[in-house]
Formats: structure tokens, C-alpha cells, sequence
């Protein structure tokens, strides 16, 4: 939902920076795989219970997930796989950060908004990656968020807001639980939204 509001703002330096580090001997996979190792380590220290530090490495994650696709169009190495890539491993982190949190915090209610995120983010990430895939077929595209490798389909949570998710579990850790079901709620509403955009679009 605010993907379209924060893009515009958060493109134009991402883009300054890419091309700077389009000069180096980075190539875009490298970058994406770059950002993993990061996101993994948030993982980690959410897990561990460093929540100011696992939320610097997320926010950098993030940070660097935006910087492979413009890298990739500087040099002219735009690929397939490349998008594969990037999302797979986006969508490991996705799920993997809030599952180490909930493991971390070890109890039986931490544990359940765990898993009721992870159901949320089947929900979102099915819903996006299909509808994307029969908009390839159909020859659909969009450029709303810039070139992609996936037609992007909007909801109600998007990008921006699972960033805003990350921070306030990190912020307010003593939280989590409540933050947790308040946010997949939101996502499963985005997955019928999406369900009802495709029955529109593909019927």
C-alpha cells in the first residue's frame, strides 16, 4: 500500500549509489547474495536476543535488496535467474527473520504468532509469485515499481510495510505477539485481496 508513496523518495538515491558500485567488479547475483548473508545474520542475532542489532542488519538487507536490480540494469546484466534469485532469497528472510525472533523469545505464545506469520507470508508470497506467473503468460506487465523481473501485484501489505513489521518487533520485542497477529491479519487480508484481483483479471 505504501510502496507506491516510498518508492519515488527511496529510488533516486538507491540509483546513485548502483551506479557507483556498477563500476566495481560487484555483479548484481553477487550483490543479492550479499544481502542473504546479512539477512541471515539479522536472523541470528534476532535469535540471540540483540534486537537493536538484528534490526540494523535487516534494515541493511533491505537496503541492499535495492540496490541489485539497478546494478544489474547499469552494467546490462539484467537476467532471469537473477530475479529468481533475488526473490527466493528475499522470501527466505522474509520468513526467516520473525521465525528466529519467535524461536528467540522460546515462548508457546511466541512461538504461535511465529507460525501464524509464516502462514500470513504463504498466503502474500503464493498470491504475488501466481498471479505474477499468469500475468507472464498472458504477456501482462506493469512498470509501477520500475523494471522487474515479476509483474508486481499491490495490496494492502507490501514491501514497505514488512519493513515497518521488522522495526516494530525489533522496537517493541515485548510485543511481538501482538504486533505478530495484527500484521498477518493485515497480510491475510492482502492474500483475498489478491485472490479477488485474479479472479477479476484471469476468470
Amino acid at each position: 500500500m505504501l510502496d507506491a508513496f516510498v518508492r519515488p523518495l527511496i529510488d533516486p538515491p538507491l540509483n546513485r549509489v548502483a551506479h557507483i558500485l556498477s563500476r566495481s567488479p560487484l555483479n548484481p547475483d553477487s550483490v543479492t547474495i550479499i544481502g542473504f548473508i546479512i539477512g541471515i545474520v539479522a536472523c541470528v542475532t534476532a535469535f540471540m536476543g540483540f534486537y537493536y542489532t538484528a534490526l540494523i542488519f535487516i534494515l541493511l538487507n533491505r537496503i541492499i535488496d535495492g540496490l541489485d536490480g539497478p546494478i544489474a540494469r547499469a552494467q546490462n546484466r539484467q537476467s532471469d535467474f537473477g530475479g529468481y534469485l533475488d526473490i527466493v532469497l528475499d522470501f527466505l528472510i522474509y520468513a526467516g527473520f520473525p521465525l528466529c525472533f519467535a524461536m528467540g523469545i522460546g515462548t508457546s505464545q511466541a512461538l504461535t504468532a511465529g507460525i501464524f506469520i509464516l502462514f500470513s507470508f504463504i498466503g502474500t508470497g503464493t498470491s504475488f509469485l501466481a498471479y505474477a506467473i499468469l500475468c507472464a503468460k498472458r504477456g501482462i506487465s506493469t512498470e509501477v515499481q520500475g523494471k522487474k523481473t515479476f509483474y508486481f501485484s499491490n495490496g494492502l501489505m507490501e514491501g514497505t510495510e514488512t519493513i515497518i513489521f521488522f522495526i516494530l518487533i525489533c522496537l517493541f520485542p515485548v510485543s511481538f505477539v501482538a504486533i505478530c497477529f495484527i500484521f498477518g491479519s493485515l497480510c491475510l487480508l492482502t492474500t483475498t485481496q489478491r485472490i479477488w484481483t485474479a479472479y477479476r483479471t484471469f476468470q
